[in-house]
């Protein structure tokens, strides 16, 4: 079940991150982890990255300041974001940096692989 599609996960959980890897690369996706959230930006641009999952509490840095970051840079403002947190109210925060869609955490890997789904199906309408 090979597919093109190229995932970038940021997460500065690495177990999270590498658990993502995992389980995505299992359904077909090709992904990427970083830690580091300040070079999201340059990754999506050199790995020609389809989506990014992006955790929103990373030590240091609002991920919704990242989500917004990329919104911005003209570059990669198409690039879809799917944010994801443990906060029970982090859904319209993420929604309102940009994302395309929100994920609380835990989640079932079929609710990822949906979401993920029909955001890239949304992109190529």
């Amino acid at each position: 079940m090979e597919k093109n599609t190229k995932i970038l996960v940021v997460d500065d959980d690495s177990g999270i991150g590498e658990m993502l890897k995992t389980l995505l690369e299992f359904y077909g996706y090709k992904v990427i982890v970083t830690e580091k959230p300040l070079i999201a930006e340059e990754l999506i641009q050199q790995e020609n990255i389809d989506i990014v999952l992006l955790d929103m509490l990373i030590s240091g840095v609002d991920g919704t300041d990242v989500c917004a970051g990329i919104r911005k840079n003209p570059e990669i403002e198409k690039t879809p974001v799917l944010m994801m947190s443990a906060l029970h109210d982090a859904g319209p925060k993420c929604k309102d940096a940009g994302a395309n869609d929100f994920i609380a955490k835990p989640f079932e890997v079929e609710e990822l692989t949906e979401k993920i789904e029909k955001i890239l199906a949304a992109e190529n309408d």
